[in-house]
């Protein structure tokens, strides 16, 4: 057993880790990069699409091209950081970030900003898993860790909503292209420093060569799966491409895991995720992110369109979720993880975001923000928030630390996916309830004016719609978490193990019955 394993409980780190907590400073605010980069472009794409004349057909693949390089190369980014080493690869994610979000700022035609977004992609795909395995490795006292993960989960989940913010006050007072810029000064401030205040552990890199053929399958197999998801939310799921994607996904997929299974050095170790509490969380987290993308997607179009709110008005709307899940996160989870099994922090974490998005199932035209969408953003943050901080804990606790990029991306991974369902399925569910409901009820509008209001009637129809199978999800969610997860609180001693090809978990918490 390591040393750092044998140390008694509540000892202090190693001297090593003596700057963990500054550490933790950059590591979050890459990760917040990462995250406002998912929605702040959403509100600057009217603005580019009009400047760089891209159609209405191709400004999709400014979301596209992102999602795919990102989703595709995050098993292959993780094990990269396992190879070079977690910090080497966040400071090389990181500059690769600043410069791609450089190009696409500097955009003058469509495919350059295109090219940019994949390349944003690429390199988030490298930076987000070794983010989240730097935090696995450097924080091993069970009591520190619930801090650590706290905040990073605050993040993690809040920080989408913040990019509604600063994508609507860069958009309406600066520019579109600051959407891009504003990620620069991130990327340097973060990239410095790691640089100079990280320290990774010795020994926990997996110095095994690259399974190439794991690289190609996982890779095809990802982006054929959210391309096939993006695809079916704008060309229908019935389109003859549509379903090839889902079928070579599904070929390619089931083909990486009998390669993984047979390789000496498999790029996913089949046990990071056959473990239990493990491949619990990375699908309860995909399931509770499919409702969550949705959610803010719909909420959107609701208080642009049906509201009439500002993109500012907007984002500053998504505040309460924001102040909830800092509150779950940070002072919920945090405190109360290292007393509690994991599942009674996140089975009634999703719960409690269920009954948020059940309150959002009532939304009218004429519904009051105060009364109902207020209430209803509180729930949903404070319960994702307050399951988000130990699933991000649990889904790297226990691992060996050669593989802690690889699981770490296996989390990020899942959240890539869902996302990427949650918007194409929901979207669908929508567009279906709201073409129903219009048909059904234009007949009896008379004037222009009936005819425009059916018509929205028939888009928060659609929302609502939607918005119940969300509930669903969560639901589910949490029975998965209930089902599956099953470690008790963690212990109070260090809890991950160190040691090149270390071969054994150490520090296992336990179960408390």
């Amino acid at each position: 057993m390591s040393e750092t394993a044998a140390k008694a409980p509540g000892a202090p780190a190693t001297s090593g880790d003596a700057n963990r907590w500054k550490a933790l400073v950059f590591i979050a605010l890459a990760q917040l990069m990462v995250v406002l980069d998912a929605t702040i472009v959403n509100i600057a794409l009217p603005s580019a699409q009009t400047d760089l004349g891209i159609s209405d057909g191709n400004r999709q693949w400014v979301v596209t091209a992102y999602a795919l390089a990102f989703g595709g190369l995050l098993l292959f980014g993780g094990r990269i950081a396992d190879l070079w080493g977690r910090k080497n690869a966040f400071v090389v994610g990181l500059i690769g970030f600043a410069l791609a979000s450089a190009l696409g700022g500097a955009a003058t035609s469509g495919a350059m900003m295109f090219g940019a977004r994949a390349l944003q992609g690429v390199f988030g795909a490298l930076l987000a898993p070794a983010a989240l395995s730097l935090l696995a490795v450097m924080f091993t006292d069970a009591k520190e860790r619930a801090k650590a993960f706290g905040i990073y989960g605050a993040i993690a989940g809040g920080g989408g909503a913040v990019g509604f913010i600063l994508g609507g006050v860069l958009t309406e007072y600066m520019d579109w292209r600051w959407t891009f810029f504003v990620n620069i000064p991130f990327a340097i401030a973060a990239a410095l420093g790691a640089y100079f205040v990280i320290r990774e552990p010795e020994g926990g890199r997996n110095r095994n060569p690259l399974d190439i053929p794991g690289v190609l399958l996982s890779t095809l197999g990802l982006v054929a799966l959210v391309y096939g998801f993006t695809r079916a939310e704008s060309d229908g799921w019935g389109d003859s491409v549509t379903v090839g994607m889902f079928v070579a996904s599904a070929v390619l997929l089931i083909a990486f895991v009998v390669t993984e299974a047979r390789v000496k050095a498999p790029l996913l170790p089949l046990r990071v995720i056959t473990d239990r509490n493990r491949g619990g969380i990375y699908l309860s987290l995909g399931i509770a992110i499919i409702a969550m993308f949705g959610t803010f997607l719909f909420l959107t179009y609701y208080l642009q369109i049906v509201k009439g709110f500002s993109p500012i008005k907007t984002g500053f709307a998504f505040m309460p979720m924001i102040v909830g899940m800092m509150v779950g996160s940070t002072q919920i989870g945090t405190r109360l993880m290292t007393r509690l099994p994991a599942r009674l922090l996140m089975g009634p974490g999703f719960l409690v975001a269920a009954v948020g998005m059940l309150l959002m199932t009532q939304l009218e035209i004429g519904s009051s923000y105060a009364s109902t969408i207020l209430p209803a953003m509180l729930l949903l943050g404070l319960g994702m928030g307050t399951a988000f901080m130990p699933a991000m804990s649990l889904a790297t606790l226990g691992v060996e630390p050669r593989d802690a990029g690889v699981a770490s991306a296996m989390v990020n991974t899942s959240q890539q996916v869902g996302g990427a369902i949650g918007t194409a399925l929901l979207n669908t569910i929508a567009a279906s309830a709201t073409t129903s409901y219009i048909a059904d009820h234009i007949g009896s509008a008379t004037s222009k004016s009936q005819q425009q209001l059916v018509a929205l009637e028939g888009q928060v129809h659609g929302y609502t719609n939607a918005i119940w199978f969300a509930v669903g999800m969560l639901v589910l969610a949490a029975a998965i978490v209930v089902t599956l997860v099953n470690a008790g609180r963690p212990d109070t001693s260090a809890v991950t193990g160190s040691g090149e090809g270390a071969e054994e978990e150490l520090a296992i918490p336990v179960v408390a019955h």
